[in-house]
C-alpha cells in the first residue's frame, strides 16, 4: 500500500521562508501563510524570518539594523493586530535624502515616517533598561521606511507580517541628525507629505508612548535569543502614523518642522 509522506512543521516553515524570497525577488505575492499550517504561532513566524536573514547573510549581504513595527494604535489598527512586531534590513535597502526610488522594486509599497536612532553602544537583553537603551542611542535622524508586503493583497494578520520579515521593504534615513534632546522624543510632531500635501500627522508619543521604549522592546526580545544590537547599526523604533500607500513619480516626505525634513522620490 503507498503511504503519502505528510512534510514536518520544520520543511513546512522552511518552506514559507522560501516562498517569501522568492515573492521577494520576482515580486509575485503568495497567499497568506497563517491558515496553512496548523495553529501557526509567532514563534514560528519568527522561525521563517530568522531562517531568511541566515540565507541572505550567507550571499554576503551585511545586516544595516533593525526596525520594530506596529507600535502605534493607528498601525495596530490599520493591519489588525494587536502586538508590536519587529524586522531586518540590508545595508543595500538604506536610502538617503533625495533617493529616487523604482517602485518596481516592491509590490505594494507603502511609506511611514519614523525616527531613526544611531546606535554608538551596543545592547545585549533581556535586561535592557530605559536608561541602557536612551545611553545605546548616538543620534536621532529623520527615516521613512518603506513597507510592502509579499503576502498578497496586504491580507495579513501577526503571524503573517513577522514572517515576512515585518513587512520590511527598504528605509531611507536623512543625512543630518535631528536637534532634539532624547527626553523631547514624545512631544516631537511628524507630518507626513505625499507630493508635498500634508496627509497623516502624529508625534513621538504615538511610538510605544515613547519611541526608546521601542529599543528597549527590541533589545530584550532579542536578547531572549541570544542576539544583540551593534554598535553602529539603525533602529527605526516605529511609525508616527498609519502608512499611506505610494506610486511611481509620487514623492514621500517625513517633515519634522524645525528640527528638520526627509524627502524621497519614486520613479
Amino acid at each position: 500500500m503507498q503511504t503519502t509522506h505528510t512534510p514536518s512543521r520544520e520543511a513546512i516553515l522552511n518552506g514559507f521562508a522560501e516562498e517569501l524570497m522568492t515573492a521577494g525577488s520576482t515580486r509575485v505575492p503568495v497567499a497568506p501563510l497563517r491558515d496553512r499550517v496548523t495553529a501557526m504561532t509567532i514563534q514560528d513566524a519568527y522561525e521563517v524570518q530568522e531562517a531568511q536573514l541566515r540565507r541572505h547573510l550567507s550571499t554576503g549581504r551585511i545586516l544595516a539594523g533593525r526596525k520594530v513595527g506596529l507600535t502605534s494604535l493607528a498601525m495596530q489598527a490599520q493591519l489588525g493586530v494587536d502586538a508590536p512586531d519587529f524586522g531586518f534590513f540590508f545595508e543595500d535597502m538604506v536610502h538617503h535624502e533625495g533617493a529616487r526610488i523604482p517602485t518596481d522594486g516592491f509590490i505594494a509599497p507603502k511609506v511611514e515616517p519614523e525616527f531613526g536612532f544611531l546606535l554608538k553602544n551596543s545592547l545585549q537583553g533581556p535586561g535592557v533598561t530605559y536608561q541602557q537603551a536612551a545611553d545605546a542611542i548616538g543620534a536621532v535622524y529623520p527615516a521613512i521606511e518603506i513597507i510592502d508586503s509579499r503576502i498578497a493583497d496586504w491580507d495579513i494578520r501577526l503571524v503573517d507580517t513577522v514572517a515576512d520579515n515585518a513587512s520590511c521593504g527598504a528605509i531611507a534615513v536623512g543625512q543630518s541628525p535631528l536637534d532634539v534632546p532624547l527626553d523631547r522624543l514624545t512631544e516631537v510632531e511628524c507630518v507626513l507629505r505625499i507630493d508635498n500635501h500634508p496627509a497623516e500627522t502624529g508625534t513621538g508619543k504615538a511610538v510605544m508612548g515613547d519611541p526608546i521604549e521601542a529599543l528597549v522592546w527590541l533589545a530584550n526580545v532579542l536578547g531572549e535569543q541570544g542576539v544583540a544590537l551593534a554598535a553602529g547599526q539603525l533602529v527605526l523604533p516605529g511609525s508616527f502614523t498609519k502608512a499611506l500607500p505610494v506610486v511611481a513619480d509620487s514623492s514621500a516626505t517625513a517633515d519634522f518642522g524645525d528640527l528638520g525634513s526627509l524627502t524621497i522620490h519614486f520613479i
